[in-house]
């Protein structure tokens, strides 16, 4: 029997390509992006279902877990690969930064209002982390949107970081009662992701190199494809961050439970709800 996979940022890149791997073999997609046309497009392609859904705005987000619970009983996999670089430190209408809404709040948000239907899935949620937790990062729980000190790069690292934080918080939390949560690292994709960057970023992700040095999108949806076909607990261990489909090192701070369970109570109530 086909399982349901729910792919956010599936209108291209990675999600993409994963979409078209897991729809191949015959699991039944739910595609969901930011951009209407790109998303539908992606879709249509597949014969399968879509949603949109602007992670800069949170109540987007609410709308989408409100139809997602309606529309699907079960869902047996929730990959939260959304997220993007930005430029310069800027705000959303709900007033949080940019780089922390769309890579951390957002995902954190729609895998709390699902969290009914995933437990009683006994899911897998998938967060697409980035080596840039270990690289870039500076996390200052009491500065998670950068007011006191920002750059990009930071802003990514630090949102990055807190994708394997919310992994491991969640997996404790929730990993006796079926749910199973994994982070990984996809590789340096060569895809549009940084087209919302600026400088170095954006030269990297859309420069001539590019294409030449960079991992393939359906390298990098294999990687998510794989996780979503594996079996926790024997494929891959819950609560664990990989890289090329093994074990992978991260940042020493994402081994802190403590601080694991400060961000997942900050990040509720940023977001207004229960911890």
């Amino acid at each position: 029997m086909p399982r349901t996979i729910v792919i956010t940022g599936a209108s291209d890149g990675i999600g993409a390509a994963a979409a078209r791997q897991l729809h191949e073999i015959g699991e039944e997609v739910v595609v969901v992006g930011r951009n209407p046309d790109k998303t539908r497009r992606v879709a249509d392609a597949l014969g399968v279902r879509s949603f949109t859904a602007d992670f800069s705005d949170l109540a987007q987000v609410r709308e989408l877990a409100e139809t997602l619970r309606a529309e699907y009983p079960r869902i047996d996999v929730l990959a939260n690969n959304a997220g993007g670089i930005f430029g310069d430190r800027r705000l959303t209408g709900d007033g949080f930064e940019v780089t922390f809404q769309v890579n951390h709040l957002a995902p954190f948000l729609l895998t709390n209002l699902l969290r009914e239907t995933l437990l009683e899935s006994r899911a897998s949620v998938i967060q697409t982390s980035s080596a840039a937790a270990r690289l870039f990062s500076r996390f200052d729980i009491d500065d998670l949107q950068g007011a006191r000190r920002y750059s990009a790069s930071a802003a990514y690292g630090n949102a990055k970081l807190a994708n394997v934080l919310f992994t491991k918080e969640l997996n404790r939390r929730f990993g006796d009662a079926g749910l199973s949560a994994v982070a990984y690292h996809p590789g340096v994709i060569a895809s549009s992701f940084g087209s919302t960057g600026s400088g170095s970023w954006k030269f990297l992700y859309g420069g001539p190199l590019a294409e030449r040095f960079m991992t393939s999108t359906d390298v990098g949806g294999a990687r998510l494809t794989w996780l979503a076909l594996g079996k926790p607990g024997v494929d891959w261990q819950p609560g664990g961050f990989y890289a090329n489909n093994k074990p992978a090192r991260t940042h020493r701070r994402a081994d802190d439970p403590a601080l694991a369970r400060l961000l997942w109570d900050r990040s509720a109530e940023l977001v207004g709800l229960d911890s």
